[in-house]
Formats: C-alpha cells, structure tokens, sequence
C-alpha cells in the first residue's frame, strides 16, 4: 500500500466560507457585529438554549463563566485531572484554587463518583469536561450536588448530547471552542450557552470591557455620541464578525460532520476490535459522541512497543498522531504549586502515559482508514 501522509486534523471548509467572508469585508464591519450575532443564533438554536455568547476561544469563555458564577480569590473549584491545561488555568485566572478530581479510565471524564470526597466549604463551582466530544455526567451532579455552579467545558463537544440535551444546555453555562482541531472551526474562537438572562447580561458586559451596549448598538442608535456605561470591570474578548461569518456555515455543516465522523468511528472500532493491546472508545447507552478525536488506549503489558515508540513508527508511515491530552497535576506548574504527584491520579496518569489520537476528520476518505487500520495491525 502506497504510503500516505495523515495529519491528525484539517478544518473542512471550502467555497462556501469563502463567500460568507465577502459581507464583513465589503461591508467593512469586521469587528463584532451582525454576523456574531446570526451564529450566536443558529448556535443557540441548535444547542436548545436561550442565549449564546461569542468569545475570542473557549479559555476566555471558561474565564467568564467562572466571573460570572461568582468564583473568585479563596474559592475552589472541581476539575477532572485529565484535561486540556486550559481547563485549570481558568480557574487561576480567577485566583481560585482548582481541586483535581480523577477520571473514569472507560470514558476519560470525570470520575462524579468521587466528588464528595473533594467538596468543602470553599467549594464553588464544577468544571465537567466533555473529553474528546463524550457529555460528562451532568444529571449526577446536578442530582446530587444542587447547589454546586457546572461549568460545561465543551471545548470538543459542539453537537453532542446526554440523554437528549445537548452540550452546553446542562449545567449552568457552556463554553466551546471553534480551534481548528474541532468539529466546526472558526479559526480561533468559542461561545458561550445559558439559559439564564441574569448570567446572559452579565456576560456580555464582561466579553466587552465591561460595556452596558454594544459597540454595534451604538453607532447604529438614535443617539451614537451617547457611550455605554462602564459598570464594571471588563475584557476585550469579542469574536470578529469574521470569524462569525464563517461560523455561520459552519454550524449549519455541524449535524453533517458528526455523523461521517460517527460512521467512521465505527468503522475505526470493527475494524480495530481485535487488536488484544488496543481499547477502543465506550459510548454509553443515551450518550451522542461529537467525534471532535477517536482516542485509543494502549495496553503496553500486551502490546509490542510502548506507545511512544508506537507513534513514532506510525510517524513515520505518515500518520499523525498525539496523547489523547495531558494528566494537568503532572504538569510543572501544578505538580509545583499544589505539590502534587504523578500517581495521585492514577487513571489520569494511565491516560497521559497510554493514550494515542488518531485521525479522524471530515477530510479523510476510505483509504485513509484502510492505510491506519493496516498500520496498526501491522505491529
């Protein structure tokens, strides 16, 4: 088989991205503005939530969620060990404290069953993080710790679903990435989701240098000399309209891409089901994967090289590969601050060491899968 080269992600876009670009432009209206407000829309729509609130990238949209639940100095908060690190950062942006919590070595989410062993009276709020696109088990929480603020890190999980909500409609307020490794792409970008006017409000204020109106609503009002009331303490984390404008397509392909992914997703799962060595992923019964990575665990006791060594052959057969994300308390600056240790976390600490992504995206064809599956068996 002829050797290929398959990173591990491309943005599918194409002519009709091209074309939505050409009203901000010719318009000359390419800061926030009416396209953000068209994708907060659809995005809000097909999310079942009321509002839907554009942001720079999913870590400023995890920064004002916490603002907006109240975490701030002496606080903490619940976080899965096993994360991307931007997860934690938040909540040091916040000057909180993050409580690391381990996770479900079948799903790699938050382990929920543990969470009563962490709560104290400092606790705040709640990150559940849905890991490579899987819904992290919101209704136990929410069940067990009502007053707790869940902050949806959604980063992954545009499109996916828990028993028939989706992401971003089941805790309190939702934050997702549109980074070019996701499912639907902006270039950079997030959004935030609630259900909540009061939250809403504030975060809007919040994303916009703490302005009452927007920039949009001012030069377009009967009284545009009039500036907004700066009431409080805000950032400058708007989308462009840009960025929304290719949003805007975006979102209306999202239902498309998750089901190719999902039909091959199964494939990659057939396909690579007796590889003694390999875990395939788990999707629960009433879970709806988004599909953003397909991540594979390695079981080195079996498997005939170490999962390093593993990427490094597929490497060089030109398939891209990376860990499926990192164990966050390993990293320098929280194993120092929190003087943590590797084994504190044993299951995020197996799927930091044994984790491989491999590729999957809306641009591979067939013999893409075909070449990998091969590769694979091929050890």
């Amino acid at each position: 088989m002829e050797k290929r080269y398959i990173p591990i992600s491309i943005p599918s876009m194409g002519n009709e991205e091209w074309e939505a670009l050409k009203a901000p432009i010719e318009s000359g209206w390419i800061t926030q503005g009416p396209k953000v407000k068209e994708f907060e829309k659809l995005f809000a729509e097909r999310h079942n939530v009321k509002h839907a609130l554009a942001v720079s990238n999913c870590t400023t949209a995890l920064h004002l969620a916490l603002l907006a639940c109240g975490v701030k100095k002496g606080d903490e908060v619940i976080v899965p060990a096993f994360t991307w690190v931007a997860t934690a950062n938040a909540v040091m942006y916040c000057n909180a404290t993050p409580v690391f919590i381990d996770i479900d070595p079948v799903t790699f989410n938050i382990d929920v069953t543990q969470i009563k062993n962490k709560i104290t009276a400092k606790t705040k709020a709640i990150i559940p993080v849905h890991l490579f696109g899987l819904c992290a088990d919101v209704d136990f929480i929410q069940q067990n710790y009502p007053t707790l603020k869940i902050i949806e890190d959604g980063a992954c999980a545009a499109g996916a679903s828990l028993r028939g909500k989706p992401a971003g409609s089941l805790g309190d307020i939702g934050c997702f990435s549109f980074h070019p490794r996701k499912s639907i792409t902006t270039g950079e970008g997030g959004m935030l989701t609630t259900d909540d006017d009061a939250i809403a409000t504030h975060l809007d204020k919040l994303r916009n240098h703490g302005a009452s109106i927007s920039e949009e609503q001012r030069h377009h009002g009967p009284k545009p000399y009039i500036l907004s009331a700066f009431d409080i303490v805000g950032y400058n984390y708007r989308m462009t309209d840009l960025q929304g404008a290719l949003g805007t397509v975006q979102i209306k392909k999202l239902d498309q891409f998750i089901d190719e992914r999902q039909k091959w997703a199964d494939y990659y799962s057939e396909n690579l089901k007796d590889i003694s060595w390999l875990h395939t992923p788990i999707v629960p019964d009433d879970y709806k994967h988004g599909w953003q990575s397909y991540v594979l665990f390695i079981d080195e006791e079996k498997s005939p090289l170490k999962r390093n060594d593993i990427m490094e052959v597929l490497q060089q057969k030109g398939i891209a590969t990376r860990p499926g994300t990192h164990a966050v308390h390993m990293l320098g600056a929280y194993a120092n601050t929190f003087n943590l240790k590797p084994h504190d976390f044993p299951n995020a600490y197996a799927a930091d060491q044994y984790s491989m992504s491999i590729p999957l995206h809306n641009k591979m064809v067939k013999e893409d899968f075909d070449y990998i599956i091969s590769a694979l068996k091929s050890f």
